[in-house]
């Protein structure tokens, strides 16, 4: 294969039929065997050299080179995987050639020149999309509009024919969805991507915050790029509703020449990779949520696919780098809306000067983002694990929820730092947001409610969702929104005729709008019933049932507070006796393989402080929330959750007793498994001899000492029950060794099986311990000093026994008051 910078003019030497077939040949064979940066040196060229004729047919090869195939088998350059520190060279060359001023974006704008048309399978689409198009009904984003071209045998095979910007911006938004189960780079953040980097750079380029778009390169200059020009259906359509005029069309309806109006160029890209960034993100959702939002005369359609169009809504599943993609989206549209120039006095004057990007602005969340946004958003809250991976989710519902954080103006710090109080003039934003904030804060609380709250990092998304909702002046914008909603219709007294207007997502965003409405709370209402439809029951986020969630949860609070700080002085008790002397102790209770710990003694004394100091932040941000009395509130907490036993330990979780020993109860379901906050003292109760071999034990000593004791206890057995059978000291010496006399003590506070609980409970002796590395050691060191004195093996081998048969028959003395099988 010859360098590709010498391609041109060894192509131009082949008949004219051939040129598009051995260019592509030659970049498949170069993409082999060139390193990443010649290949995109190289590729450089071919785009400035050849002409758009010629890179038509290279096109699409090279989009899915990039970005990988829609069915994920081809990883393309793995954008998603590709990152600054750990490949700086290629992370670079990448950016530079996808930039909006790149090579790529060349060869995109040298195509749309000749507005060549690109076929996008319809079935690698989002569900509700493809679902829809599957059934004959044509979705409500103009995205998609005059674009469907199905074969002509009929079937599923139908194709989107798009223009090569839109085919571009298809492909790099959807490889988001399509390569997520290619491998990826656990230790290293998504956000640190180029995937994530180019996101960020294409949305600060077509939807700029300051200024214009910037006009697209041009090979030849003076002559600009032309719009998409609009195609006839290929069959007919059903609509989710009115086919409205393009603002685009409207905008230069009166021009001379489709060029004649840079302004329309700006607005075109623009909306266009807004509507494909929404689409391919946010448009997924599950059966239920689909049926819900269809209209009537679809549903009746709908019908007859039900069992498909399940299959293609209940698989998805977004990942946490989808999730923080779209945050991004979020805080960037925020920040563009927020942009907008103050609007003129005059509506007539306001008619006249305000441009194409300007309109784009004031409607840009109410129109293309905020139903697909929410009903993404439900379903995350629905179907997310309940683990610590919800945080990127809660973070970019908050996101979404503060608008005022990405406007210009940024307020004085205070010296106190004091929480800024949210402007009224935020009030339609949270009005017409009014479901964001409060089914969604029931939604949370729900989650809250089922998860552990003794983990640091489920206690940190409690704080900072209350902690957000505390900001002043919030939850009174919030509650008069919802009397707004609930506040009886007088004005209008015959409802049937007040349309709830849905922000339709057809068509563009100067399309006719719907005459300007001024009565609030019918925009309150509008919102709601667009979002849930006009049958749905509003749950007051201020009214009694979600009160009680709030107390719920509190109590919680209350309760994983007193857990942590139990497992903290736990903790450190445990540590405080862990010291050099314990090698020299001889302890039964080493032996019983109990487990009492928590998560938590693994992470540390300073996640458990972190857990409290969150915890108690919340419960004050929710006293102020729902004014609350916390004193009150605190008594509550300290009379629930302060119960113990008469030894002073936690009680265990309720449960009854039954033929086959306890049986939790589902409070005690709730207590123990999914809260954590009581739990029996998991240990084991078997045969102590035959537990698994631990890593402080000889391996070999143990098989030996339990094949020395196993033998002895079998001979010796008959003598060994008479002797404990003995009423004598002899006897209570005897069973202070051949039984262990706290087993029945604690076998009340497990849930093991009655049955099981006699298995242990016949004299044996055990020799296992002699196993022990640290008896061993201990042995050792015994002897090792006792040679300084002079002392043979013998004697000291003697003087050992001694004193350990003075010290039975101390601790029989003590250990006869408990005798726990006269009770």
């Amino acid at each position: 294969t010859l360098p590709l910078g010498y391609c041109r003019k060894t192509v131009m030497a082949v008949p004219h039929l051939q040129q598009p077939s051995f260019l592509l040949a030659s970049l498949k064979a170069d993409c082999m065997n060139k390193p990443f940066a010649q290949r995109c040196h190289d590729l450089e060229i071919v785009i400035e050299d050849f002409p758009a004729k010629e890179l038509h047919a290279i096109f699409p090869w090279l989009v899915e080179n990039i970005f990988g195939s829609l069915d994920g088998i081809i990883i393309g350059w793995n954008l998603r995987c590709l990152h600054g520190r750990a490949n700086p060279t290629e992370y670079a060359i990448a950016l530079d050639f996808l930039d909006p001023s790149g090579p790529m974006m060349k060869l995109v704008y040298k195509l749309q020149a000749e507005e060549y048309r690109y076929e996008f399978p319809v079935s690698y689409l989002p569900g509700p999309v493809k679902a829809s198009m599957q059934e004959r009904v044509l979705p409500e984003c103009s995205l998609y509009h005059n674009k469907v071209q199905f074969p002509p045998s009929g079937g599923l095979g139908s194709n989107l024919a798009l223009n090569p910007f839109e085919y571009y911006m298809f492909y790099f938004a959807i490889s988001l969805i399509t390569q997520r189960n290619s491998p990826t780079t656990h230790h290293i953040s998504p956000s640190n991507s180029a995937y994530f980097s180019l996101v960020d750079t294409y949305l600060k380029w077509f939807l700029p915050t300051e200024g214009s778009v910037l006009p697209p390169p041009s090979s030849n200059p003076g002559v600009g790029i032309p719009s998409p020009v609009p195609r006839s259906p290929a069959v007919p359509f059903t609509s989710y509703g009115i086919h409205h005029t393009s603002l685009l069309k409207r905008h230069i309806a009166h021009q001379p020449s489709v060029n004649a109006d840079p302004a329309s160029q700006e607005i075109w890209r623009s909306e266009t990779v807004l509507k494909v960034f929404v689409e391919m993100w946010l448009h997924h959702y599950s059966l239920e949520m689909y049926q819900k939002m269809q209209s009537p005369h679809v549903k009746v359609i709908a019908c007859a696919s039900f069992v498909g169009v399940s299959c293609l809504l209940e698989s998805f599943k977004p990942t946490e780098e989808h999730v923080l993609v779209i945050r991004l989206l979020v805080k960037h549209l925020h920040a563009f809306a927020n942009s907008l120039k103050p609007e003129p006095l005059s509506p007539s004057a306001h008619s006249h000067t305000a441009s194409p990007l300007e309109e784009f602005k004031r409607v840009v969340i109410p129109r293309f983002v905020q139903q697909k946004l929410y009903i993404f958003l439900q379903h995350c809250f629905g179907h997310w694990p309940l683990d610590a991976s919800f945080r990127a989710v809660l973070e970019m519902w908050l996101s979404y929820l503060q608008p005022w954080r990405y406007a210009p103006e940024k307020p004085l710090q205070s010296a106190e730092l004091q929480p800024r109080s949210v402007s009224e003039k935020w009030a339609p934003f949270i009005q017409e947001n009014l479901l964001m904030y409060t089914k969604l804060f029931v939604g949370f609380l729900n989650r809250a409610l089922r998860t552990d709250l003794v983990s640091a990092k489920n206690a940190l998304m409690v704080f900072r969702v209350a902690k957000v909702f505390a900001q002043p002046n919030l939850a009174e914008m919030i509650q008069k929104g919802e009397q707004l909603f609930l506040e009886p219709e007088l004005v209008i007294p015959h409802r049937q005729h007040r349309i709830f207007m849905t922000p339709t997502l057809g068509g563009n965003f100067l399309s006719s709008w719907p005459p300007t409405i001024t009565d609030a709370s019918f925009k309150v209402k509008s919102h709601v019933y667009c979002l849930e439809g006009q049958e749905s029951q509003y749950k007051q986020m201020f009214g009694p049932e979600v009160r009680n969630l709030v107390l719920r949860l509190a109590q919680l609070i209350g309760q994983a507070q007193q857990t942590a700080k139990s497992i903290s002085d736990h903790s450190a008790e445990t540590m405080a006796s862990q010291s050099f002397l314990s090698w020299f102790r001889f302890s039964p209770s080493d032996m019983n393989g109990s487990y009492t710990g928590n998560d938590l003694d693994e992470i540390g004394q300073d996640s458990i402080k972190k857990t409290d100091e969150y915890l108690e932040k919340a419960q004050e941000y929710l006293c102020q929330i729902f004014r609350l009395n916390e004193a009150q509130l605190t008594q509550m907490i300290m009379n629930c959750g302060a119960a113990q036993d008469e030894n002073g330990k936690k009680k265990l979780p309720d449960c009854i007793e039954s033929e086959d020993g306890l049986i939790l109860t589902p409070l005690g379901r709730y207590q123990s498994i999914i809260n954590g906050l009581r739990r029996f003292e998991i240990e084991y109760q078997g045969d102590t001899d035959l537990q698994p071999i631990r890593s402080y034990e000889n391996a070999t000593l143990v098989r030996l000492l339990f094949q020395l004791s196993s033998g002895i206890n079998q001979r010796f057995a008959d003598q060994m029950e008479i002797l404990c059978s003995r009423e004598d000291f002899i006897g209570r010496l005897c069973r202070y060794h051949l039984t262990n006399p706290f087993f029945v003590e604690k076998s009340r506070h497990s849930p093991a099986l009655k049955q099981r609980s006699g298995c242990s409970r016949r004299p044996r002796i055990s020799l296992r311990f002699l196993a022990s590395y640290r008896t061993l050691l201990s042995l050792f060191m015994i002897y090792f000093i006792a040679s300084w004195f002079c002392i043979g093996p013998l004697a000291c081998t003697f003087i050992i026994l001694l004193g350990y048969f003075l010290y039975a028959i101390v601790m029989t003395f003590f250990t006869e008051r408990w005798k726990p099988h006269q009770h």
